[in-house]
C-alpha cells in the first residue's frame, strides 16, 4: 500500500522541488510526523527538513494572534458585557456562561466563513423582533430587555474582537479572519516561499479565500486526497466539498486538479459487525486483535479508529497482552481520573454555605483512595473508627468541630477537607491546593508505586494554578457555584497524553486523528447514527435559513464531512473492521449508521455482516456448601452450652448457611446509619416501652387504673428509649417523626385494647414480664449438653388461662400460628417460623416449672391489633375448623421430638451446611 504523503512527496521529487525550501500545511500536527517520517523513505539522501505546519498554526502566524482557551474567551467576553451593560441588567457570570459559550461559537462561525458581521447580527435582531414581540404595543420590561440583548449583539462582537486584537490573541474564526486580511501582506513579503497544502476536505471561507490567493499568485500547490467514485457521484456525500471547489475555483480552470484517484475500488476484505452496547465493541475489538496477531504476528499499519473517543478506556482495557506496540493519539480525558471524583464531591459538599454535611458525602471523601492513605496509624486506619462512630450513633449529619473531634490526631486534614469554604473562590482554592499537597507528600513517601497516581495529581494542580491564575487576571469569579463551573469546563478539555511510538505498531485514534494518514487494516468502532454521523446538532442561535442564505454550515455539511472522514480510512485499505452498537440508546446513537447501508448499497465490495453476541448461558447457580470439621463442632458445643435461642433455630430452618455465618462464624450484619428509624428500632422501642409499663405489675391483678396511668407516660417513655436507641439520630421531622407517631399509636391502641378487655368484665394477672429461660434438652445421642434459651414478652393469666406471648411489630395472621403437620415446623420457615418460636418458649418455660399445663401461647400483632391475641392452634386439615388452641403435654411432646431432629441436625457432623435456594 503507497499512502496518500508518499504519493505526495514522489510527486515533488519528480518536479524537482527542493524540498528544505517548501512549507507543508496540513489539516492536523499528527499528519506532520508521518511526513516527517516518509521524508527519507522517498528521498534516500541527507536533506533538511522542510517546515511543516498544521493549518491552525498556519493562519495563527499569517494573523498575528494567539489562540487562546475557551475559558479565557468566556473571560474576556464577560469584561466587554459588564462594560456595556448597566450593573442592574448585568447576568452573573455563571448565568452569562451557559448563553455567551453559543454566542461565542456563532461569533466563530460568522468570522470563519467571512459574513459581514453588519449584516448578520442586525438580521438576527430584526428577525427576534418580528418573530416574537413586534405586534404587541406595550412591552414588558422583561421582553425590552430581551430585544435590547439582540440589538447589542453588534456592539459585543466589535468591542470584543477588538479588545482581543488589541491584545494579541484571538479565536479560531477571528483568527482565520485577520488571516485573509493579511494575506496580501504575506504574498508582497513571501515571493520566494511555497506552500503545499495537502489532505483537506472541507475548508471554511476563510481558508478556502487564502489557499486561492496563494495559489494564483504561485506561491502554494494543493493536493486532495478523493476518489472517482464519489467524485463523480453528483449524490454522494463524501465529495461533497471537493466537488464545489473543482467547479467553482478559476485556478482550476487552467491548472491540473491533483489527485483523484481509484484506490477505494480496488478489492477489500469489509467486515461490520452487530454489537450490543459499547463494552462489547471493546470486547470485540479484542478479539479481532487476536486473529491479526495470529495470522500476522504484529500490528503494524493498523489502526483503531474510535467514532465514540468514550470507549478509549474499555479498548485498552481489552487489548490482547501481546500487543507489544501501541501508540494512542488521542489523550485520556482527566474527568475520568479518580482524583477527578474526589474534587467533584469537594465541590458539591461546599458550593452551598451549609455548616453540617450529610454523612454519605463526608464517608464517601474519606474513603476515597487518596484520602484514606492520610489517615494511617501504622497498618491501620483512622477511617473505620470514624465510620463506626457515625454508623453506632446515627450521626446523619456533622459540622466541622465534630468530625474533627471524632479524627484526633488527624484535625488538620479534617480542616483541609471540610473547613468552610465560605463560598468564596479565593478560600476554595487555596484548600484544594493544601490539599493536592499533603496528599503529594503522602504519594512521595512510596514514590516509585505512586507514579501513577503523581501524575495524576500533578496535572490537576496544573489545572488549578490556571484556575488561580484567571482569577488573579479576571476579577469575575465571586463563589464556589461559579468557580466549579468554571473548574467542569476547564476539566472537559483537559487530558492526560499517552506517551508511545507514533510509527509503530497498533494506533488508537479518534476520527479527526486519521486525517491523512492510511493504514492498511482499519478497525472503526460505534458506527451509529447520532455519532457516525453526528445528527443534527444545533449549538446555535443562528436559525437554520439563515444559515442557509450566508452560507453557513449546517447538519448538512457536517454529515458530509463524517461520510469523508469514513470513506477516506477505507479507500486505501486492504482489511476493515466496521463495529456498531445493536443496542439503541437515544442519548448515544441509535440504529447502524446510514454509512453501512450506503457502503451495502453501493455493491462495489463483498460485506461480510456478523452478528456478535456475548456468551450468556445460564448457569445453576452453586449451592454453598460447607464441611463441619472438628473446630466447627467444638464452636457448635458453645453454642449449644449457651443455649439455642428460638430465632437462631428458625434461622437456621430459613437457611443454613445464615446460622452458619451468624453463629459460627459470628458475622454480624452490617452496622448502617439509620437516616429512617428501621423496623427493629421500632421494635425494641416498643418492646422496652412496654417492659418498663408492666414490669412492676408482675405478680398482680392488672386494673383499668393501672393502664390509664400507663397511657399518661406513652409520650416521655417512648421518646426516652428512641434516644436510648436511636441515638442522636433527628425524631423531630421527616419520616423519622412519622415512625416516632406511629410508635405511640401503637403503644396507646394495645392500651386501649387491654382497657376493652379490662371493662368487659376479663380478669388480667401479670405473671411475668421479659422472663428469660434457660432449659437443659435431654439428647442422648450427643456427648455435650444443649440448652434452649428464650426471653418471653409477657406471660398472664387471662381469665384463669396461662398464656404466653410474644410481641410483634410486624403484621402476623393467624394462619401464621396454625399447624397441621408437626413435621413443617422445622422445613417451612415462611408458614411456620412463628409457631415454631411460640412453641419454643412454651416448651422452655414448661420445662423450667415456671408455668403449668394447660395453657395457650401465641402472638399480638400490633399491624393487626383488631385480631387481638392470635393463638397457636394445631388442625387436623386446612379446612378444619375445630382448631385445638390449648396446649397439652402431647403437643410439646410432639413439638419435642420435631426440636430434637433439628438440634441433631445441626451437630451432626455427617450432615454438612447446605444453603437453600431462597426463592
Amino acid at each position: 500500500m503507497t499512502t496518500f504523503i508518499h504519493e505526495v512527496l514522489q510527486t515533488l521529487k519528480a518536479n524537482k522541488e527542493i524540498i528544505a525550501n517548501l512549507t507543508f500545511v496540513l489539516p492536523s500536527k499528527r499528519a506532520g510526523v508521518f511526513l516527517k517520517n516518509n521524508i527519507p523513505h522517498v528521498y534516500q539522501q541527507t536533506v533538511f527538513s522542510p517546515e511543516i505546519l498544521s493549518i491552525e498554526e498556519f493562519t495563527s502566524n499569517l494573523s498575528q494572534l494567539k489562540p487562546i482557551s475557551n475559558v479565557e474567551l468566556l473571560f474576556e467576553f464577560y469584561t466587554v458585557y459588564k462594560e456595556l451593560t448597566k450593573p442592574s441588567e448585568q447576568d452573573s457570570f455563571e448565568s452569562f456562561s451557559k448563553w455567551a459559550q453559543v454566542i461565542i461559537q456563532d461569533f466563530n462561525e460568522i468570522d470563519r466563513y467571512l459574513i459581514p458581521q453588519e449584516d448578520i447580527l442586525n438580521y438576527l435582531s430584526a428577525i427576534q423582533d418580528i418573530n416574537h414581540w413586534s405586534q404587541q404595543e406595550n412591552k414588558s420590561d422583561f421582553i425590552k430587555k430581551y430585544l435590547a440583548f439582540w440589538n447589542k449583539l453588534l456592539e459585543y462582537y466589535n468591542h470584543f474582537t477588538e479588545t482581543l486584537i488589541h491584545k494579541g490573541i484571538g479565536y479560531q474564526g477571528l483568527i482565520y479572519r485577520e488571516a485573509v486580511n493579511n494575506i496580501e501582506s504575506y504574498i508582497q513579503t513571501n515571493t520566494d516561499k511555497k506552500l503545499v497544502f495537502l489532505g483537506f476536505n472541507a475548508l471554511n471561507k476563510a481558508e478556502e479565500t487564502i489557499i486561492q490567493e496563494l495559489l494564483q499568485n504561485e506561491l502554494a500547490e494543493i493536493y486532495w486526497d478523493i476518489e472517482t467514485s464519489y467524485l463523480n457521484n453528483p449524490l454522494h456525500d463524501a465529495g461533497l466539498f471537493v466537488k464545489q471547489y473543482k467547479q467553482n475555483w478559476s485556478y482550476f480552470k487552467a491548472n491540473p486538479f491533483n489527485w483523484v484517484s481509484n484506490n477505494y475500488t480496488q478489492e477489500k476484505e469489509i467486515s461490520v459487525y452487530g454489537v450490543p452496547k459499547n463494552v462489547g465493541q471493546a470486547k470485540q475489538i479484542g478479539s479481532i486483535l487476536n486473529t491479526l496477531i495470529s495470522n500476522r504476528g504484529n500490528l503494524d499499519k493498523t489502526a483503531i479508529v474510535l467514532g465514540d473517543e468514550g470507549l478509549l478506556l474499555p479498548v485498552l482495557n481489552s487489548l490482547p497482552s501481546t500487543v507489544n506496540a501501541l501508540n494512542i493519539t488521542m489523550g485520556l480525558p482527566l474527568s475520568s481520573v479518580p482524583l477527578a471524583t474526589l474534587f467533584e464531591r469537594l465541590f458539591y459538599l461546599h458550593k452551598d454555605s451549609n455548616s453540617n454535611y450529610y454523612y454519605k458525602d463526608i464517608i464517601a471523601i474519606l474513603s476515597h483512595q487518596n484520602i484514606s492513605p492520610l489517615f494511617e496509624i501504622n497498618p491501620k486506619t483512622k477511617i473505620t473508627e470514624i465510620v463506626n462512630t457515625i454508623q453506632q450513633n446515627n450521626l446523619v449529619y456533622l459540622n466541622t468541630a465534630q468530625l474533627k473531634e471524632l479524627s484526633e490526631p488527624f484535625t488538620e486534614i479534617i480542616e483541609v477537607l471540610f473547613g468552610t469554604w465560605d463560598n468564596e473562590a479565593n478560600k476554595a482554592l487555596k484548600q484544594t491546593k493544601k490539599l493536592i499537597f499533603l496528599i503529594k507528600n503522602n504519594l512521595d513517601n512510596k514514590k516509585y508505586d505512586n507514579l501513577l497516581h503523581l501524575e495524576y495529581l500533578y496535572r490537576f494542580n496544573e489545572l488549578f494554578n490556571e484556575l488561580s491564575r484567571l482569577h488573579a487576571t479576571y476579577p469575575h469569579l465571586k463563589n464556589v457555584q461559579t468557580l466549579f463551573e468554571v473548574y467542569k469546563n476547564l476539566l472537559s478539555s483537559e487530558t492526560l497524553d499517552f506517551k508511545g511510538e507514533p510509527l509503530q505498531g497498533l494506533q488508537v485514534m479518534g476520527m479527526l486523528e486519521s486525517r491523512v494518514l492510511d493504514f492498511e487494516t482499519v478497525i472503526i468502532s460505534s458506527v451509529n447514527e447520532g455519532v457516525l454521523p453526528s445528527g443534527k446538532s444545533n449549538n446555535s442561535f443562528i436559525p437554520f435559513d439563515v444559515k442557509l442564505q450566508y452560507n453557513l454550515p449546517t447538519y448538512k455539511e457536517k454529515d458530509a464531512v463524517y461520510s469523508y472522514h469514513f470513506y477516506r480510512l477505507i479507500q486505501r485499505a486492504k482489511q476493515v473492521h466496521i463495529l456498531y452498537n445493536t443496542e439503541a440508546d437515544v442519548l448515544n446513537g441509535g440504529e447502524k449508521s446510514r454509512l453501512i447501508t450506503q457502503l451495502e448499497l453501493e455493491g462495489i465490495h463483498t460485506i461480510t455482516h456478523k452478528l456478535v453476541l456475548p456468551d450468556v448461558s445460564l448457569s445453576k447457580p452453586t449451592l454453598h456448601h460447607i464441611y463441619k470439621t472438628p473446630n466447627v463442632l467444638e464452636r457448635l458445643k458453645d453454642i449449644a452450652n449457651k443455649g439455642f435461642s428460638p430465632s437462631s433455630l428458625t434461622n437456621y430452618i430459613r437457611n443454613p448457611i445464615d446460622f452458619y455465618n451468624q453463629k459460627v462464624l459470628k458475622i454480624g450484619e452490617y452496622d448502617e446509619v439509620e437516616e429512617t428509624i428501621a423496623a427493629n428500632t421500632l421494635g425494641n422501642v416498643i418492646h422496652n416501652t412496654l417492659e418498663d409499663f408492666y414490669k412492676p405489675l408482675e405478680g398482680k391483678q392488672l386494673t383499668v387504673d393501672h393502664v390509664k396511668h400507663m397511657k399518661t407516660l406513652v409520650d416521655t417513655t417512648v421518646t426516652n428509649h428512641f434516644k436510648a436507641f436511636y441515638k442522636q439520630g433527628d425524631i423531630t421531622k421527616g419520616k423519622n417523626l412519622i415512625v416516632y407517631e406511629i410508635a405511640k399509636r401503637y403503644i396507646n391502641n394495645f392500651l386501649n385494647l387491654e382497657i376493652e378487655e379490662l371493662q368487659n368484665g376479663n380478669k388480667i394477672n401479670i405473671v411475668a414480664i421479659e422472663s428469660e429461660n434457660k432449659v437443659l434438652i435431654d439428647l442422648k445421642e450427643l456427648d455435650f449438653p444443649v440448652y434452649l434459651t428464650g426471653k418471653v414478652d409477657r406471660v398472664d393469666q387471662y381469665n384463669g388461662i396461662t398464656r404466653i406471648i410474644d410481641y410483634k411489630t410486624g403484621k402476623v395472621l393467624q394462619n401464621q400460628v396454625e399447624v397441621i403437620d408437626w413435621e413443617d415446623l422445622t422445613t417451612d420457615y415462611a408458614k411456620y417460623s412463628k409457631s415454631f418460636q411460640v412453641l419454643c418458649y412454651a416448651y422452655a418455660m414448661f420445662k423450667d416449672r415456671k408455668v403449668n399445663l394447660p395453657l395457650e401461647a401465641g402472638v399480638i400483632s400490633f399491624k393487626n391489633l383488631s385480631s387481638g391475641f392470635l393463638k397457636f392452634a394445631k388442625k387436623e386439615s386446612t379446612y378444619d375448623r375445630n382448631k385445638n388452641t390449648l396446649i397439652y403435654n402431647d403437643t410439646l411432646q410432639f413439638f419435642e421430638t420435631e426440636l430434637k431432629k433439628l438440634i441433631l441436625e445441626i451437630c451432626n457432623l455427617e450432615m454438612d451446611f447446605v444453603e437453600k435456594e431462597i426463592e
